[in-house]
């Protein structure tokens, strides 16, 4: 049965009077893989001995009141923009630091644990999630493939009480600070369009924000996340 001529006019008016209000805002990812740079070093000098056990709750406290608190408010700030790897993805990393630093600091000194083994594997392969679906930056999808793999070897050293798996997982972490803070520069010299850019491997949409103007961004708006009815 077809709608009252009245009925469609009323829900044309109402859709006109309709206003989706945006709100700019930063790029939050350099604020939550720099973050990400020091939680992994401070965790990698411990697993390659360059600090004794004694200095396992000083990197565990540094990591619950410096890289946690950033991550989560880059993930905050991401979900408004809706971004999965500024979102999920440094949600799901904060937690994970939360997690580990909160099991230093309640194990004693260089001890491993088979629990924290298990949920860090777990906690690697839900990365891959949000990694997958950011084709569109594929540094800031590497940083988190990157992470998922550092969680995935600390896992296996705590499971397997392993010194070898422990300082594989120590240096990949410094490889993995060092890709994160060039993203980071990365993305903080492209958003103060500095005369000097580096490159992030930007490709499909992750090049429309660069490139398209703003009609062409917002195609679609009444569909995403937080607009439609339902999620």
């Amino acid at each position: 049965m077809s709608e009252p001529p009245g009925a469609q006019r009323q829900r044309s008016e109402a859709l006109q009077m309709t206003r989706i209000v945006l709100r700019p805002s930063g790029n939050p990812l350099p604020l939550g893989f720099m973050a990400l740079a020091v939680a992994t070093i401070g965790f990698s000098c411990l697993q390659l001995g360059l600090l004794g056990p004694e200095e396992e709750s000083t990197v565990a406290l540094a990591v619950l009141v410096l890289t946690v608190p950033l991550q989560s408010l880059a993930a905050v700030v991401g979900f408004g923009a809706r971004d999965p790897i500024a979102g999920t993805g440094m949600a799901m990393v904060s937690g994970v630091w939360a997690m580990l630093a909160a099991a230093t600091l309640t194990s004693p000194p260089g001890t491993s644990s088979p629990a924290v083994g298990v949920l860090l594997l777990t906690a690697a392969l839900t990365l891959l999630v949000p990694a997958s679906a950011a084709h569109g930056k594929v540094l800031a999808a590497a940083v988190m493939v990157g992470s998922a793999v550092r969680f995935a070897l600390t896992g296996v050293a705590e499971l397997t009480g392993s010194g070898g798996w422990e300082v594989t997982a120590g240096v990949l972490g410094l490889v993995l600070a060092l890709l994160a803070l060039y993203v980071a520069l990365g993305f903080v010299l492209e958003e103060a369009d500095h005369p000097l850019q580096l490159p992030v491997l930007r490709r499909g949409d992750g090049v429309k924000p660069l490139r398209d103007d703003l009609e062409e961004q917002v195609e679609g708006i009444a569909r995403a996340a937080g607009v439609r009815q339902q999620l």
